[in-house]
């Protein structure tokens, strides 16, 4: 078996793929493959005549990136014991998956990781998928050392540490590929957005952690699928949350949680409304219908479940949305 394999899903990202890739060959030390999610541009052609050593697995049709990445690392299963998946709008530097592999191998006991995360639009500041490290609030809403809702903070080495998270991005995401099997691999029904938080929580569910490696560091340049302008992102986020509360949470703590979500979603679907239009609020309410109507999806599976999450800080935050909006704190460092 071999040790790792970088795998980065394509999309249509053919323009991605010419701008980075080069750049992950020059800098990574193992072997790479890339999953295509049925894309119709040059992307196939591309990579056959210029990186013929760059793996293929070609999928017939675009599965998201839950699904698709499910696909993809079936075709792997057995060969390695780490992935790395990376998105295909990443520039990574020198040694970033060394440091990340070498992060899981040191600790049995820890499932996934996750490096400094860093803006490429935005050069000096943290990106938004991820940033330092990510965390549920109590109500199940995630914000990150360096990035509280949409606010970014610069990078000026106030994490260049390593933590244990309750979650890691999947922009740039190592786990132990046993594992990812064992554990059913991401939800299928996500399709993208989310679907690393809730295998992320299922992981912590079974007793394993999720960790930070500060030692590594990549940029994420964002928005190459969905920008936060699309009120599909705004629906998949929403609807997916719901599904995540549902697969990880036994049934009389869901409810509790789920009647406060609708009340903070509903002053969500407001405040999308007065900013960023109809169209937006309306994901929210088809967020939910689905989520409610959708019994295939909401019980796709039947994860082991618990309580009430169990944060790998001492003392989660109850509501990232009140601590933000209601009492100022936008960075990290103020909510504890």
């Amino acid at each position: 078996m071999k040790e790792a394999a970088i795998v980065i899903l394509n999309y249509n990202g053919e323009t991605m793929l010419r701008q980075y890739l080069p750049q992950v060959i020059g800098n990574s030390v193992f072997e790479i493959v890339v999953v295509d999610n049925g894309s119709k541009d040059g992307s196939i052609a591309f990579l056959q005549k210029d990186f013929p050593n760059v793996s293929l697995i070609l999928l017939k049709e675009n599965h998201g990136y839950s699904k698709g990445y499910n696909l993809g690392l079936e075709e792997l299963k057995g060969k390695f014991s780490y992935y790395l998946l990376l998105n295909s709008d990443v520039e990574v530097t020198p040694g970033w998956d060394r440091a990340m592999v070498d992060c899981l191998s040191e600790k049995p006991a820890v499932a996934a990781c996750q490096p400094k995360v860093l803006s490429l639009s935005h050069k000096g500041y943290f990106d938004y998928a991820g940033a330092a490290g990510g965390f549920l609030d109590q109500l199940g809403y995630p914000y990150c050392r360096g990035r509280v809702l949409h606010l970014l903070e610069e990078d000026q080495g106030q994490y260049n540490d390593s933590i244990e998270l309750d979650w890691a991005s999947g922009a740039c995401f190592c786990v132990k590929a046993p594992l990812f099997h064992q554990l059913g691999g991401f939800n299928p029904y996500f399709f993208s957005h989310m679907e690393e938080i809730d295998l992320c929580w299922r992981m912590r569910n079974e007793g394993y952690k999720i960790h930070y490696c500060g030692q590594s560091a990549v940029y994420h340049l964002g928005g190459g699928t969905l920008s936060q302008t699309n009120p599909f992102k705004t629906y998949l986020n929403f609807r997916n949350s719901l599904y995540m509360l549902n697969s990880n949470l036994k049934f009389d703590s869901f409810i509790k949680v789920f009647l406060l979500r609708m009340v903070m979603d509903f002053g969500a679907m407001l405040h999308l409304l007065f900013t960023k239009g109809g169209k937006h609020s309306k994901a929210v309410f088809k967020a939910y219908w689905d989520f409610l109507t959708n019994r295939q999806a909401v019980n796709y599976q039947e994860f082991k479940k618990v309580k009430q999450l169990k944060p790998a800080q001492p003392k989660a935050v109850y509501s990232i949305i009140l601590a933000y909006y209601l009492k100022g704190k936008k960075k990290y460092s103020q909510l504890s």
